[in-house]
Order: structure tokens, then sequence, then C-alpha cells
């Protein structure tokens, strides 16, 4: 069915629930539970959920060589085919958002919807500040400095400045210690990612998930992707870069009924 050859899917995936087709693509640094985790089972829940895990991530090997979108578009098509998705929305958050366009920019036929949140379509000159030292971080194995770092970038303004010092401190081991080992690969490739060429030639159904106060993907670049997808919609979460942290029920709600609205 598609007009190009799918790769053995060998990364590492999560399957749950039954219905219409859903693809998770996750963002750098983490993994489909570390991105979807709260909301895996409400979104299981009415749909057949897969999701990988890039190189470094979950239960897949860390790769030597630098990442590509092209393979990492690939890869998540091919385990939901192997899953016996013949067609299917894809979800992307952050990174997860280039790898969510290419993938349906290079399997058309197969991609009935998209929805991208907290994401870029290029590196604007915000990224290309904070992924560098996010990088070096993670290079310098100090995982509770990197930790720290990531507490301040992702969380929003108004769930930052509202947690007590115990639960900011939590949160940083809590942070630290889920940094995924291929962390520098993922940061190294962010910076590379752009798929403005890819925009306008998007025939899926596409909604664009603003977080307003992410320090990390501007609100620019979030209007700039719903801008250059023909009819993409746009929506607003008033959270920084982690809505699965700050407003999981509702970042699962715009998910799902958008879906609901564009079931193939």
């Amino acid at each position: 069915m598609s007009a190009r050859v799918l790769p053995e899917a060998t990364f590492a995936r999560t399957v749950l629930g039954s219905g219409p087709g859903l693809a998770l693509a996750h963002g750098a640094g983490s993994s489909v539970a570390g991105t979807y985790g709260p909301i895996l089972d409400g979104l299981a829940a009415r749909h057949t959920v897969v999701g990988i895990d890039y190189p470094g991530s979950g239960d897949t090997p860390r790769s030597a060589e630098p990442l590509s979108l092209d393979d990492l578009a690939d890869q998540l098509v091919a385990a939901a085919v192997a899953e016996g998705l013949e067609t299917f929305a894809v979800s992307g958050y952050s990174l997860g958002g280039p790898v969510a366009v290419r993938a349906a920019a290079r399997h058309p036929e197969r991609i009935t919807a998209l929805v991208l949140t907290a994401t870029f379509p290029y590196r604007d000159n915000r990224l290309a500040l904070a992924v560098p030292v996010w990088r070096k971080l993670a290079e310098s194995g100090n995982r509770e400095l990197l930790a720290e770092y990531l507490t301040m970038m992702a969380l929003g303004a108004d769930a930052l400045e509202t947690m007590p010092e115990e639960q900011l401190q939590q949160a940083v081991g809590f942070t630290a210690a889920s940094i995924a080992d291929g962390t520098p690969e993922h940061a190294e490739l962010a910076p590379r990612a752009d798929v403005r060429a890819d925009l306008p030639g998007i025939q899926a159904p596409t909604l664009v998930i603003s977080t307003t106060q992410d320090r990390f993907t501007s609100t620019r670049l979030h209007h700039q992707l719903a801008d250059a997808i023909p009819g993409a919609q746009l929506v607003e979460i008033p959270t920084g870069h982690l809505p699965m942290v700050e407003r999981p029920e509702e970042w699962q709600r715009l998910i799902t009924d958008f879906l609901d609205k564009h079931r193939a």
C-alpha cells in the first residue's frame, strides 16, 4: 500500500488498546512511557496505540551513528504496520513533531490525521541556544545539573512558581532518574530537524497544540506550523513544555476529541 518500501521494524515499541490506529512519536531525551505515560491508558481506551522508543530510549539500543529524521519516521510507520495497522493517526510531541510530519510526508496514504504538540518545524534561535546546552550537559554525565536545567526550562511559569521547595526537588530527582541514555544523540538531531518543505504537502487533517508558556518551543513556531499546513487547526493549552505533567487530562482530551472528529 505504501509508495515507499518500509524497513524492518527494529525499535522497541509499546502496543496497547484497540480501535482506530494511533502511532506515538515521543520527545527527545524521553521515551513513549516518559512522554505519553500519564495519558497512555486514556488513549488506548479508544485506539490501538503503537509507540516506538528512539535509539537510546526504553529498550531500543543506543545508536553509534547520528540519528536520521527519515529513519525515525520510517520506523514509526513500520512499527504500526507490523502491528496490523494499514492506516493510522500520528501524535508527535516536541522532537516527535518533525518525526510525525516526516512520516506523513513520506507515507501520506497511511496517515489519517496528525496531532502536533509543543513542537517545531525547524530550529529557531531559541532552540539554537537551548538545545546545545542540553546536549553538553547530557554528555557531561552530570544528571542532576541536567535535571535542574530541564526542570527550569520545561515547566511553565504557573507550575514552576507554585511548587513548594520539597516538590521542586522531587521533580528534579524524577527528571534525573528518567533521562534517556540516548539524549545526546536526540539533542544532536533536534537542531538539524527541518520539515518546512514538507508542510505545504501535508494532506492529513492536523491539530497543532500550542503550549503557551513553553521555553523550548515558542508559540511563534507553533503558529508557523499551523499556518503552513493546509487546513490545520491550532488550539492552546496554558502549560510549559510538559502538558503531560501540568495538564494531562486536558491534553488527552484535546487529542482524542480531534481524532474522534477525523476517524478514517
